[in-house]
């Protein structure tokens, strides 16, 4: 059965840095592009990014390109999101999902884990 838990959240105010981590199992991981899609608090689901298996990023969302990092370790089954310059706006509920079609088929998630940027 496929397992995606997500950690790292928490408080963390503007401009500062937060890495949030996704641990898989259940599937073979290292074949996958794995995605991070967060919610804002009254919005909708939006995608943010995806990596492929081979650890090569494959696109940002245009509101975080040069201050979030996509990254995956296949010999440890985890997804990274590393978070810079972090601004309110990004307050959300951050998930890790499965693409299991590399065409963001995202059948598979994780409970997410809540990031607030806020003075």
């Amino acid at each position: 059965e496929v397992q995606l838990v997500e950690s790292g959240g928490g408080l963390v105010q503007p401009g500062g840095s937060l890495r949030l981590s996704c641990a898989a199992a259940g599937f073979t991981f290292s074949s996958y592009v794995m995605t991070w899609v967060r919610q804002a608090p009254g919005k909708g689901l939006e995608w943010v990014s995806g990596v492929n298996s081979g650890g090569e990023p494959t696109s940002y969302t245009d509101s975080v390109k040069g201050r979030f990092t996509i990254s995956r370790d296949n010999a440890k089954n985890t997804l990274y999101l590393q978070m810079s310059s972090l601004k309110p706006e990004d307050t959300a509920v951050y998930y890790c999902a499965q693409d299991s079609t590399g065409w963001h088929t995202l059948d598979y998630w994780g409970q997410g884990t809540q990031v607030t940027v806020s003075s």
